[in-house]
C-alpha cells in the first residue's frame, strides 16, 4: 500500500473552523472528498480542497498511483503559531486579539479495490465538451453565425409589447 502524506502551515484559520472542515471529509475515498469541498460554503473549504489536489496529484505522478483508489486515511488539524495583537478600548485600555493559524495534514493511501462514491467530479468531462464546443465553432462558417443572430434579434423584437418592456418605468 502505497501512502502519501502533504502538510499546510501557517493557515490563517482558527483550528476549530477547519477542523469543521476536515472532519467532514475524514475517511473518504479521494474522488467523493473532492466533490464535497468544491460545494462546501465554509472558507477552509478552500485550501484544504487546493492541498488535498495536490496530494492526489503527488500520488499519480510520482508514485504511479490510481486516483480512483485513494482514499484519506487521516487529516488533522494542528494548532500554529498565534499572532498577538492588541486593540485599543475606551479609558486607555486594551484587549488583546489573537490572530489565530493552523496546521493541516493529509495522509492519502491507496487501497486495493476502487471506493464506491456518491459524488463524482465531472471537471475531466467539462474540459473535454468545452473542448468539444470551441472545436465545433472554429470549424463553422461566420456567416451562419450572423444569420442565426439576426433571426434571434428579429424574432425578439417582433413580439408584442417588446418595446413597452424596454422602455418601462418602475412605477407603471
Amino acid at each position: 500500500m502505497l501512502r502519501e502524506t502533504v502538510k499546510l502551515k501557517h493557515l490563517h484559520i482558527t483550528p476549530d473552523k477547519a477542523r469543521l472542515v476536515a472532519n467532514l471529509v475524514k475517511k473518504m475515498s479521494a474522488n467523493e472528498a473532492e466533490a464535497q469541498l468544491m460545494v462546501l460554503p465554509k472558507r477552509a473549504a478552500k485550501p484544504i480542497l487546493k492541498l488535498l489536489k495536490s496530494g492526489i496529484a503527488n500520488m499519480v505522478n510520482n508514485r504511479k498511483a490510481d486516483a480512483e483508489k485513494l482514499v484519506i486515511e487521516s487529516i488533522t488539524v494542528d494548532e500554529g503559531p498565534t499572532f498577538k495583537r492588541f486593540l485599543p478600548r475606551s479609558m486607555g485600555r486594551a484587549t488583546p486579539l489573537l490572530k489565530r493559524t493552523s496546521h493541516v495534514t493529509i495522509i492519502l493511501k491507496e487501497i486495493d479495490k476502487k471506493k464506491t462514491s456518491k459524488f463524482n467530479t465531472e471537471i475531466s468531462r467539462k474540459n473535454k465538451e468545452a473542448k468539444k464546443i470551441t472545436k465545433e465553432a472554429k470549424q463553422s462558417k461566420p456567416e451562419n453565425k450572423e444569420k442565426e443572430m439576426k433571426d434571434v434579434s428579429a424574432s425578439a423584437e417582433n413580439k408584442p409589447g417588446f418595446v413597452k418592456k424596454v422602455f418601462r418605468r418602475k412605477s407603471v
